[in-house]
């Protein structure tokens, strides 16, 4: 994935490529929009449009792009009637998509250890920036967790790399991170095995504890998920004081910061201020929204 600086929003009539269903209604989506997979950042999303007869558009975080084959693939789970429209097209159909939109995460190259937290909907973005990380950034080590309450959106498998802090039983991760040398494991509260029973920042908390403080002085967190699990990982964050990332979640209406209708209250160097999530987001300094 190639990372630029480009604020351009392309609109394309996207070809559906695949449309790959997983358990509880989720879908792995990859689209040809070559205009958008040369530009987009880890932490952008896409505005689609899911059915013809639907004009209202569907924010989907970019979880992987090929710039070289001009597809952009996202992760969305069937909620309501657009995105179960979305979930019954059929490779060869084509989508009015406009991306890629919002800020994207930073790295940090003075602080090389990433932790990268995905809940639900928000693994894509944590995929996304591992996949920046694993092609660009060779100094950074990256290491994910990613956490839900169904069963994950892809086939675990135990890990052969370690996790300092963790137990031998807490032995499942995401594959396709493994194949790019990134340590991963899995956390939930629904008994699946090798997986960690318990909330992803109990988890990051047992990694954390067991660093050194020179180690722990290396870190930044980026998060993607559910507000409530946000919030905990910017507590999280505070507690070992570390810089923290997060990316919204939010309604959007027009998605490129028009309609106003996804605007949240942020702490600025002037005061309270309200920022649209769609362009000023969706990536934010966890103080400034959770203090």
């Amino acid at each position: 994935m190639q990372q630029t600086t480009c604020n351009t929003i392309f609109i394309e009539e996207a070809e559906i490529l695949s449309q790959q269903g997983f358990e509880n209604g989720q879908f792995v989506l990859r689209v040809h929009a070559p205009k958008c997979a040369k530009t987009a950042q880890a932490g952008q999303f896409a505005h689609l449009q899911c059915d013809p007869q639907r004009l209202m558009r569907r924010p989907l975080s970019i979880m992987r792009v090929s710039v070289t084959e001009g597809w952009v693939e996202f992760l969305y789970k069937t909620v309501g009637e657009g995105t179960q429209l979305l979930s019954q097209r059929k490779v060869g159909d084509t989508l009015s998509m406009m991306g890629p939109i919002g800020q994207p995460f930073t790295l940090d190259a003075k602080r090389p250890k990433a932790l990268l937290l995905g809940g639900g909907v928000g693994i894509p973005p944590m995929v996304c920036l591992s996949e920046t990380i694993s092609q660009q950034h060779p100094t950074i080590q990256p290491l994910v967790f990613m956490g839900s309450e169904i069963p994950f959106p892809f086939e675990r498998a135990a890990s052969n790399m370690p996790v300092k802090g963790l137990s031998a039983d807490i032995s499942d991760g995401f594959p396709l991170l493994e194949s790019w040398s990134i340590p991963s494991r899995l956390a939930s509260m629904q008994g699946f095995e090798g997986v960690y029973q318990g909330y992803i920042t109990d988890l990051a908390r047992d990694w954390l504890n067991a660093l050194s403080d020179e180690e722990k002085n290396q870190v930044t967190v980026y998060a993607c998920g559910p507000t409530p699990m946000l919030k905990a990982v910017a507590a999280l964050a505070k507690e070992f004081d570390l810089p923290c990332q997060v990316s919204l979640e939010e309604y959007m209406a027009c998605a490129v910061g028009g309609c106003a209708g996804c605007v949240v209250k942020v702490t600025t160097d002037q005061g309270e201020a309200m920022k649209r999530v769609c362009v000023d987001g969706p990536v934010f300094d966890a103080t400034t929204v959770f203090g």
